[in-house]
């Protein structure tokens, strides 16, 4: 169970500020809390999750257990740059309402966010694919319902450094795992 809760907590803290959270929050202020949103939010966490659950139980079955542990440290590598180089748009712009293209829009953002990263990376690394996948769906659904719940939070700035700020924390981690997997700590 270490790469459920793991994946969890990882999930959770690289997701703050996110893009799709951004595009969710964005769109709720707009038009209000439309339960289409919020159900099209879900449905994209719970189908990225899941894709990055399967991608790494793909992958598991192909590294050697040293690989692995290396392949997740690129991983949070990723999440952490991720975090840090793209920023989301403050103002997600929506012309027609259609909650298709939400989707599209939603599943393009997810799809190598930080957050899927993370769960692809942890679930090879923690050789726990299927607790990483189921992880990475409910911190992915809590993230983007939090967005729908409390749409004002994401327009401030402190939620553009919370985003960076993990990053960085996540570049670190992944050197820090590095270190420790070449004994060079």
């Amino acid at each position: 169970m270490p790469a459920f809760y793991l994946t969890l907590m990882a999930v959770l803290l690289a997701g703050v500020g996110a893009r799709d959270q951004v595009t969710v929050a964005g769109l709720t202020q707009r038009q209000g809390a439309r339960p289409g949103v919020l159900v099209v939010a879900l449905l994209s966490a719970v189908l990225t999750g899941a894709l990055a659950g399967w991608a790494a139980a793909l992958m598991l079955a192909e590294l050697p257990p040293p690989a692995r542990q290396i392949f997740a440290a690129i991983a949070l590598g990723l999440a952490g740059l991720e975090s840090m180089a793209w920023a989301p748009r403050p103002d997600p712009r929506e012309p027609t309402n259609s909650l298709g293209a939400l989707l599209l829009v939603l599943l393009m953002h997810q799809i190598a966010d930080a957050p899927r990263f993370l769960v692809f990376g942890m679930g090879v690394g923690l050789a726990g694919p299927v607790p990483a996948g189921l992880a990475g769906v409910l911190g992915g659904s809590a993230l983007v319902a939090f967005a729908w719940f409390q749409p004002h939070l994401f327009s401030t700035p402190a939620a553009r450094w919370t985003r960076r700020i993990v990053g960085a924390a996540l570049v670190l981690a992944a050197l820090a795992a590095v270190l420790e997997i070449f004994n060079l700590v």
